[in-house]
């Protein structure tokens, strides 16, 4: 018999083949309408186009997931997934780095992944790298 994915599973599979990278595989979980919203207010609507945007902004970047909560369900098949956690990895210089939060909230519909919100530090640490320091002492 096979197991019947949760949303939960169903983002967080996604979320291992897409930081694996492996965004061709992570086609599977998706919705041939999916929306992405990134950081900066960027829209993208293939999870290719997540990896060459993470391509340009690291050398390499995975996600360390604190917690997956499904937070609501509508009646039409709907569902609310948020995966919260933090980044580590390291810059396009090679500089080490990890406790980058970050916050993804998806959209779910019979199965598949229609809307992906994400946020994170990494602009801000960009920005002003003395936050970095910032927010790796806090718990």
């Amino acid at each position: 018999m096979i197991k019947k994915l949760t949303p939960v599973d169903i983002v967080e599979h996604y979320l291992e083949l897409l930081m694996g990278p492996d965004p061709v595989a992570a086609r599977a979980y998706i919705s041939h309408d999916l929306v992405i919203h990134f950081t900066g207010g960027r829209v993208m609507h293939d999870p290719t186009e997540c990896a060459e945007f993470n391509k340009l902004r690291y050398a390499w970047v995975k996600k360390r997931f604190a917690r997956t909560d499904l937070v609501a369900e509508s009646g039409d098949g709907t569902q609310i997934v948020y995966n919260i956690g933090t980044l580590y990895g390291a810059w396009p210089d090679g500089t080490p780095f990890e406790g980058n939060r970050y916050v993804d909230r998806y959209v779910l519909r019979d199965g598949l992944i229609v809307a992906m919100d994400v946020w994170n530090d990494s602009a801000e640490w960009l920005l002003d790298p003395s936050l970095m320091q910032q927010t790796e002492d806090k718990p």
